[in-house]
């Protein structure tokens, strides 16, 4: 398993967790949520041992083999495919002794060079050495790389995609414990869904940083919520944890209110009968029970994100149109989409799904009217506004300026504190207006970008991949002001999130044309995982290897070791359950007596009696609950002490 003990992590001054205790055992799942800054990919560093942890310790089993996406491609002439295969470290090692022993010259001991080459070739079949290349081809074609650019050299590909052989590196890796930070930043959604179907069936332990909230569902077992420099472990997918986590703060919220009104009593009380001989005892009494009470603190979960788009001035039915278009970057290269017949109307809200370079980027430039059509005809109606957000948007800024000048180049006459607001609400405050954006991250750029169309008050809107590098309260927050925004908007996206809640209708960009997909979003993942299980015939989880020898035989230990530990627990759970039913009712008793407690009628004369027996039953109740809370807590450990030592054997 892998253990996080009293963790405390800073990266400069900035503290980011303190104190921090996280177990995560083998075979486990695990997304990472927290807000930008919070120490998710600090914590990941720390697990690779890139960064030292002030305090406490991170213990992970020995024989572990640990995969990470790198963040640099080496510029090499070496091809795609064996670049990827360079992620098995023991199938090249092998490979390299396999090479040495067939050019060794005549050994003198022939019948032990024979013994060790057969070695070396059973280790290698053992490891999926005959099938490795196989495996990799299966990755690289599963995130969108053509079996021809599959032998190309690593050099000629682009930033996105040297992350994605990174990250196809990384999977080749047969690993025990998978780290990613981000893998989806750089995909479409057709290779998300491929990696969201190889991450489900990938055997090892899995920690995942990631915004996608689609992808977390669909992927992990658990959620830890980094917040407030702790470790917060929540069970099921990242819906459970928004819903547990929001009757937690309601709790909390509820809890708050009912000590401040108990607290607002007992300073009434104080207040009224300090001065009185015959009170000033029970004044007393109660001014020391509200200097030992331990104040709850409010429940704080307000987005800093809050913009919305302006009300569209509407002029035509029809915004946009190509006619018998034909489009391509160059004159002598082939067409991108030939013959494409396609208007966007008033209103329309449209998803737009395709594989990876079939031409959905295209597409929005050609509507956008920043690539020229080869042949055919674009109409535009009057008084168009477009709002285009794409990657060479985020790069057109101008890096030595600050945002409030972006926004005083747009509105030289308005009140720089009115700008000043408007910038607010998209987290860009104080310091950060008036800050080199240069100086900003991916996902800062992006919300400045943002900031940027929407003031210029669009009637049509065309975003490609606006999500990238935002996180998931930005994510939302947009996705809210899209769902009220009245112009048309055309939008590729790999957030599902977004694209279920924002398109009205899917269309597919796929061999040249431009057609409606008749279906949702989950038909569309069956059609993408169809239509690569189609193309690659051979078992697809072949591209996911665990290490080891004799697969048989583990699987059979692995399920006796589980009926073993199934025994073990099995009593231990049925008194946990016991003493959770206990520890329910004598809770909700509590509740009861302490909402009486704290109202007025307690305190009145006629109620002494009562008062008196419910202070009595309250203290039994609270030692009552603090014993078989202990007893819970002997429980769990005594659980936690099985499942460590099943992990361990």
């Amino acid at each position: 398993m892998l253990r996080l003990t009293s963790l405390t992590l800073s990266r400069g001054t900035k503290r980011l967790l303190h104190d921090a205790d996280l177990t995560v055992h083998a075979g486990q799942k695990v997304g990472i949520v927290g807000a930008n800054g919070s120490g998710k990919s600090s914590l990941l560093a720390a697990i690779r041992g890139e960064i030292l942890a002030d305090e406490g310790s991170i213990e992970l089993p020995e024989r572990w083999i640990l995969a990470h996406v790198a963040q640099e491609t080496p510029t090499t002439a070496a091809p795609a495919i064996e670049y990827v295969l360079d992620g098995d470290a023991e199938l090249r090692a092998i490979e390299r002794d396999l090479a040495a022993a067939g050019a060794a010259p005549s050994h003198a001991d022939a019948a032990a060079h024979g013994v060790a080459l057969a070695e070396l070739h059973h280790r290698f079949e053992a490891i999926g050495g005959y099938g490795a290349r196989s495996r990799a081809a299966t990755l690289l074609a599963g995130l969108g790389f053509s079996e021809a650019r599959q032998r190309d050299p690593v050099a000629t590909f682009s930033g996105g995609w040297r992350m994605r052989l990174n990250l196809a590196q990384a999977l080749m890796c047969r690993s025990d414990l998978l780290l990613l930070d981000e893998p989806t930043n750089h995909l479409d959604l057709d290779a998300v869904l491929w990696l969201e179907d190889w991450l489900a069936r990938y055997p090892g332990t899995l920690l995942l940083v990631t915004h996608d909230r689609d992808f977390l569902d669909a992927v992990v077992d658990s959620i830890v919520h980094v917040d407030r420099l702790k470790l917060t472990r929540y069970s099921g997918n990242y819906a459970q944890f928004e819903r547990e986590r929001a009757q937690q703060l309601a709790l909390q919220q509820a809890a708050y209110s009912k000590q401040q009104r108990q607290i607002e009593h007992l300073r009434s009380y104080i207040d009224r009968f300090r001065a009185k001989a015959t009170k000033a005892k029970q004044a007393q009494s109660r001014i020391k029970a509200l200097e030992r009470m331990e104040l709850i603190a409010a429940a704080h979960v307000d987005s800093p994100f809050s913009f919305s788009f302006p009300e569209v001035e509407h002029s035509a039915r029809q915004l946009v149109k190509l006619e018998h278009a034909t489009l391509a970057y160059r004159d002598d290269s082939p067409p991108v989409l030939a013959e494409v017949d396609w208007s966007v109307l008033s209103g329309a809200r449209i998803g737009l799904l395709g594989a990876n370079g079939a031409g959905k980027s295209t597409l929005l430039k050609a509507l956008s009217g920043t690539l020229a059509l080869r042949e055919g005809r674009r109409h535009v109606a009057q008084h168009l506004r477009i709002g285009y957000f794409a990657q060479h948007q985020v790069e057109a800024l101008r890096l030595e300026h600050t945002p409030l000048w972006h926004l005083q180049r747009l509105e030289p006459a308005t009140r720089e504190q009115e700008l000043r607001d408007y910038l607010g609400g998209f987290d860009l405050r104080g310091d950060m207006a008036t800050a080199a954006v240069e100086r900003f991250s991916g996902g800062e750029k992006a919300r400045l970008t943002l900031a940027l169309i929407v003031r210029e008050r669009p009637n049509l809107l065309l975003l490609d991949e606006p999500t990238n590098h935002l996180d998931i309260e930005m994510r939302e927050a947009l996705t809210e002001a899209l769902q009220d925004y009245g112009g048309a908007l055309v939008v590729v996206a790999h957030d599902r999130h977004l694209l279920r809640a924002t398109a009205d209708e899917l269309w597919l960009v796929d061999s040249g044309r431009v057609r409606p997909f008749d279906g949702d979003l989950d038909d569309y993942r069956d059609y993408v995982l169809g239509l690569r299980r189609r193309e690659s015939p051979e078992d697809e989880q072949s591209s996911i290897q665990p290490r080891g020898v004799d697969r048989k035989a583990q699987k059979r230990a692995e399920a006796e070791a589980r009926q073993r530990r199934a025994d073990a627990r099995k009593p231990l759970l049925a008194r946990q359950a016991k003493l959770e039913a206990s520890l329910a009712q004598l809770g909700e008793e509590k509740t009861s007596l302490d909402a009486w407690l704290a109202s007025p009628d307690a305190y009145v004369e006629e109620a002494r009696a009562r008062l008196t027996n419910s202070l009595a039953r309250q203290g039994e109740i609270t030692w009552s609950l603090a014993t078989l809370e202990a007893q819970w807590l002997e429980i769990a450990e005594q659980l936690d002490a099985i499942d460590q030592s099943s992990a361990e054997s």
